[in-house]
């Protein structure tokens, strides 16, 4: 599998240091299990970073730290690998996903948001929300934009949406500046995992009437 859209490089960065929040992490980790780019972008951002912890130099000023990192930073990183195992053999599930739901997709359980979608919540880390989302072939999702960031994995089918045509692997990403009418592929349900840090904003006639009853 070869994803053609990817995080930003900042997600990746902050991935491989450890300072994203739990739900954002599972959906990174779910996708670097199907893309080998990104598995080697973490790769090199995890061994520049233990490069700079091991063998820094002792200073005795902040300036003097702050030279010798970017001095480091100007020299290649060895290429070494992400462990992460691929999904099981007949399962759809990056293992990350699996593991925190305790098993596969027979062990989520769906809530109907309408015809043809429905919504399972996979956890809530402060205020992001990883979800997974189980859209019938050719289902237009209500238009809706964002009050913050939310990134969307493909694992099943695939989806398009103004800024391109996203299959299994991809990762959309959209914020505040974003206003969208995801349409599922129509041969087969898209199956995605979602993460947003703020609440969606419906913004169509429909989806203006649906809000008050939509816990998105």
């Amino acid at each position: 599998m070869s994803a053609s859209f990817h995080p930003i490089d900042d997600v990746l960065l902050a991935y491989a240091a450890g300072s994203l929040d739990q739900a954002m992490a599972l959906l990174v980790a779910s996708h670097l299990t199907l893309c080998p780019r990104c598995r080697d972008e973490v790769a090199r951002a995890e061994a520049v970073g233990g490069v700079l912890l091991d063998d820094l130099p002792p200073t005795d000023t902040a300036l003097g730290l702050l030279d010798a990192v970017l001095a480091r930073l100007d020299e290649p990183a060895p290429a070494v690998p992400v462990s992460l195992p691929p999904p099981a053999p007949g399962s759809i599930l990056p293992q990350p996903l699996r593991q925190s739901l305790g098993g596969d997709l027979d062990r989520v359980r769906w809530k109907r948001l309408g015809q043809g979608l429905e919504q399972a919540l996979v956890l809530q880390s402060g205020r992001s929300r990883a979800r997974l989302y189980r859209i019938a072939p050719g289902l237009r999702i209500p238009e809706h934009g964002h009050d913050g960031t939310e990134l969307t994995l493909v694992l099943q089918g695939g989806f398009s949406d103004l800024n391109g045509h996203y299959l299994a692997g991809d990762i959309a990403c959209a914020d505040d500046g974003v206003v969208h009418r995801p349409t599922a592929d129509r041969d087969g349900y898209c199956l995605c995992l979602a993460v947003t840090d703020a609440p969606l904003r419906l913004t169509g006639l429909v989806g203006r009437l649906v809000s008050p009853f939509l816990n998105l």
